[in-house]
């Protein structure tokens, strides 16, 4: 056997028999190399050539199992490879089959197309289903599940590609958030969270993926942790609000679906609305976009109450914000980063020194620093007090 024989051994191991009778048929093997491979001998092979000639095929297929299939003549199957291999490689199936029957004239199946490219290698195969899985029924009450997402895209072709981060409503699809950020993660979450509590009001379930801002994954390929520390799990204890996590893209269908049509829409709007930055693009979501989606795509839910409550109580503003453990220092100050944050004095004590206090990471941006709950100040990025804070207490 030669180079070339023992080369087209080595790869006959992911051939099936009806791809190597292919092969043999495209002139791409001898047909004694064919009877190698197969490990027939060549008077054999030569009995399988002329029936798959004469027959097609099905010739090779054991009919015992059921209906037969038309048989396609070997010619036929030539003719079609060559077409699909020299002229239209690029096309999908169903577009090469329309082309090679309305143009060429072939005579057969769209079926028996998708086989026979598929066994000569000039087709992907489609993946599997996998297992069964029954669609899940919407919530029945707006307010009892929502879904946080984000989608990265080609929103505007002059500017690097951001994130969309949307939540909307199980019950009726309605969009309840939409903006644009650099990259999702928790400052990006906190936002739409903060936005969706303070205008409609606390809901009972958040339905997200596994995002690592999400959750806490020790172990790869072992699910997340059972007890999850990080800061988003702490701010949906701290609201009573459940939070589940996706098992696959799959499982979060109907956001998936709905951020393919924004992604199908949105862009067009975008150009024909001559917006060019991601600022004016936030601005043409919150004006015209989410309003329209909403009047096109939302559906009507099964009850008419609704599941939000109204938050009370709680002071969003610090309760949904990455928050650090320090203890100040014997000066009254507090290390956070690179910066000195220096605490003013308070009338509530003489000083706080040696006292485990929270840095709060804002979503607007600045710096907090809280004591039990209550504000002490509030510095900028370059660590400058701003003005005297707010009085309010974060709920526990």
């Amino acid at each position: 056997m030669g180079h070339i024989e023992r080369q087209i051994a080595r790869e006959a191991k992911a051939m099936t028999k009806e791809q190597i009778y292919v092969k043999a048929l495209e002139g791409r093997l001898t047909w004694l190399q064919a009877a190698d491979i197969m490990g027939v001998t060549a008077r054999h092979m030569r009995r399988i050539r002329g029936a798959v000639k004469r027959f097609g095929m099905d010739v090779l297929k054991d009919g015992r199992g059921g209906s037969r299939r038309k048989r396609i003549p070997a010619a036929t199957i030539t003719e079609l490879c060559r077409l699909r291999r020299e002229t239209y490689p690029d096309f999908s199936i169903r577009h090469f089959y329309q082309f090679a029957t309305e143009k060429h004239g072939m005579k057969l199946s769209y079926t028996l197309t998708r086989i026979v490219l598929q066994t000569a290698g000039l087709a992907e195969r489609a993946p599997g289903r996998g297992q069964y899985r029954r669609k899940r029924e919407r919530r029945p009450m707006v307010g009892m599940m929502l879904h946080l997402d984000a989608s990265t895209h080609r929103w505007l072709p002059d500017l690097p590609m951001q994130d969309l981060v949307v939540m909307l409503d199980d019950a009726d699809g309605r969009i309840l958030y939409a903006r644009f950020a650099e990259q999702e993660g928790t400052m990006s979450t906190f936002a739409a969270l903060r936005h969706v509590l303070e205008h409609h009001g606390r809901f009972c379930e958040l339905y997200t993926d596994r995002g690592s801002h999400f959750c806490n994954t020790t172990v790869a390929e072992q699910g997340p942790d059972p007890y999850q520390t990080g800061q988003v799990p702490r701010a949906m204890k701290a609201l009573g609000i459940r939070q589940i996590l996706a098992r696959s893209p799959e499982a979060r269908g109907r956001s998936e679906r709905a951020f393919g049509t924004i992604q199908g829409r949105l862009p067009q709007e975008l150009r024909a609305a001559g917006v060019r930055t991601y600022e004016g693009a936030n601005a043409y979501l919150e004006a015209a976009f989410v309003a329209d989606f909403n009047r096109r795509f939302t559906i009507q839910p099964a009850q008419p109450e609704s599941a939000f409550m109204k938050v009370a109580g709680m002071d969003l503003e610090l309760l949904l914000s990455v928050q650090h453990e320090r203890i100040v220092r014997g000066d009254s100050t507090v290390a956070f980063e690179c910066l000195v944050l220096q605490l003013p004095a308070s009338d509530a004590r003489r000083h706080y020194v040696r006292c485990p206090v929270l840095v709060h990471e804002l979503v607007d941006g600045y710096l907090a620093v809280t004591y039990q709950g209550r504000t002490l100040a509030r510095f900028d990025r370059t660590g400058a007090l701003l003005a005297k804070p707010r009085s309010k207490r974060l709920a526990a």
